[in-house]
């Protein structure tokens, strides 16, 4: 699947330029919610810019608004929260870095289906520096990488829109402990596994994947500062 997004306006000229935050240490996802409601609050006011907002976290489930109860195989293995993002079961945790996408979609002239296109070929450029072939898949959200006759799932996605501003976002696998996966069916998809950066062999920091993903959403999306 391909996909080109000329056509498309996913910057924003005249909003300026997205902030960009990283935070060191693992963020307690309740606060990480909390604040990620607020901002995109102020965003659709007028009060604030758009953030991109950079995380780790302590191991953790999250269950999006199709989560299937069947689907939790460890309910008990690490906490789970239940979260307003679409999508599924999906694991976060450290290693895994997480970006939080807090951004105004009316000012940038996309509806949401070609908004979370934006976020997937944002991942991929995002690979493609690590000389990695991220890949979409008609039907499945997020970005997969082909292993021979298999193929695993290297990035998830789940947003949630409110008065047109978006919050939640990505998450990258770049070095987590990918046995946390097993107490849960990753996305509801059981019939394909979950890779990383260095499960593929790959020996990236979290600081070379926070200027991968950098540059790469500058490419898609405009100017960060």
């Amino acid at each position: 699947m391909t996909q080109n997004f000329e056509k498309l306006r996913l910057d924003a000229p005249n909003a300026g330029p997205v902030e960009w935050r990283i935070s060191d240490g693992l963020t307690p996802y309740e606060e990480a919610v909390a604040f990620m409601e607020t901002r995109a609050d102020a965003i659709a006011r007028g009060e604030a810019r758009e953030l991109i907002w950079l995380v780790e976290h302590p191991p953790l489930y999250t269950a999006g608004t199709s989560a299937d109860v069947a689907d939790l195989t460890e309910p008990d293995r690490f906490p789970v929260f239940s979260t307003g993002r679409g999508g599924q079961y999906t694991y976060h945790g450290p290693g895994q870095r997480v970006a939080y996408v807090m951004m105004n979609l009316k000012a940038r002239g996309s509806d949401v289906r070609l908004f979370v296109q934006g976020l997937e070929s944002w991942i991929i450029k995002a690979l493609d520096r690590f000389n990695v072939r991220g890949e979409m898949r008609d039907g499945r959200v997020g970005v997969w990488v082909q292993r021979g006759l298999k193929e695993d799932k290297i990035a998830a996605l789940g947003i949630r829109v409110r008065r047109g501003v978006s919050f939640h976002g990505i998450s990258l696998n770049v070095e987590p402990d990918l046995s946390h996966y097993d107490g849960i069916v990753p996305c509801g998809i059981s019939v394909h596994g979950v890779t990383s950066l260095a499960d593929l062999g790959l020996p990236v920091t979290m600081e070379d994947a926070d200027v991968a993903l950098k540059a790469a959403f500058e490419e898609v999306f405009g100017p960060v500062e």
